[in-house]
């Protein structure tokens, strides 16, 4: 049993920052992160098997569920939904690289709220650091499909940019 909260604590450890910033980014309430983050890895205790999956895929796969469960929640409650895409503040900085960094992010931040559904959400898991293959089993597509999404997301990101 000791084994198993030894292991659990290095897991959570490995995952948590890059879980977290994903779930943030998607719900874009650092409350509701926070819960959805327990949630994650309350799922881990419970089922200790991802399936075939790897784990790291199928622990986002978990995290990406239960943040569409809350948005559903959201929306079956007629409250507004607001995806705040910004990341979690960062070191401190230099005034004038603070506002370089601050205009680029909102670029982005447009820029990726007009995008569709399916490609933002793929942008969030790939900020998350999911590798393409990891990217194909969350979502369950198939990796040509991904690879194809990430391009046209990419293409669809410079352009925004490049008119701003």
């Amino acid at each position: 049993m000791a084994g198993d909260l030894a292991a659990f604590d290095q897991l959570y450890a490995r995952y948590e920052k890059p879980l977290f910033g994903m779930i943030w980014r998607e719900l874009g309430s650092q409350q509701e992160a926070e819960d959805v983050l327990h949630e994650t890895f309350l799922s881990v205790l419970k089922q200790k098997d991802g399936g075939r999956k790897s784990f790291k895929s199928w622990l986002f796969q978990v995290a990406r569920n239960l943040c569409l469960n809350r948005v559903r929640s959201r929306r079956r409650g007629d409250r507004a939904v607001q995806l705040d895409a910004s990341a979690p503040p960062a070191a401190v900085q230099l005034p004038e690289t603070q506002l370089a960094s601050a205009q680029l992010a909102r670029l982005l931040d447009a820029a990726v709220a007009r995008l569709p559904e399916t490609l933002s959400s793929l942008y969030r898991l790939r900020l998350a650091g999911l590798s393409y293959d990891e990217l194909a089993e969350v979502l369950e597509l198939p990796l040509g499909t991904v690879k194809s999404r990430m391009h046209e997301m990419v293409t669809r990101l410079r352009d925004e940019m490049e008119r701003a």
